[in-house]
């Protein structure tokens, strides 16, 4: 069961990332320069990404548990350090610079690209590289 929510959780978010042009670089990019190109109709998918996570959340976490686990697990960490404005920072300048995030860029393996192949590795070898140096 766990395995098929997975699955059809992820095939709804790639489904939402493609029908609403966030796995198209160039279109990230032009809502990304507010200078020239503005697109705004990237901040629609989050506005309703976060209106739909802040309606069902309440409802969600009034059960025992997940379907799926036998408990939530819930961040508890609330402070917001240098840790945690570095890797914003990173993220944003690596989002600005390829127009591309993790969930799009997994999404984008479909399309056979060898650009998205290259920078998927190079992110997934990042996160191994920065769990090595925490340790």
């Amino acid at each position: 069961m766990k395995n098929i929510t997975s699955l059809l959780a992820g095939f709804i978010f790639a489904l939402g990332l493609g029908l609403s042009g966030m796995m198209n670089p160039l279109k990230v990019k032009m809502f990304l320069d507010v200078t020239r190109t503005w697109d705004p109709a990237l901040a629609f998918v989050m506005i309703g990404a976060i209106a739909f996570y802040a309606i069902t959340f309440r409802f969600i976490v009034k059960r025992e548990a997940p379907l799926c686990e036998a408990s939530f697990s819930l961040p508890t960490k609330t402070i917001v350090d240098k840790k945690l404005l570095l890797g914003s920072a990173l993220f944003g300048v690596g989002w600005g610079l390829a127009g591309i995030c993790p969930g799009p860029a997994f999404a984008n393996l479909a399309s056979g690209a060898m650009s998205i192949f290259v920078f998927v590795v190079v992110m997934v070898l990042s996160m191994f590289a920065v769990r090595k140096l925490e340790k």
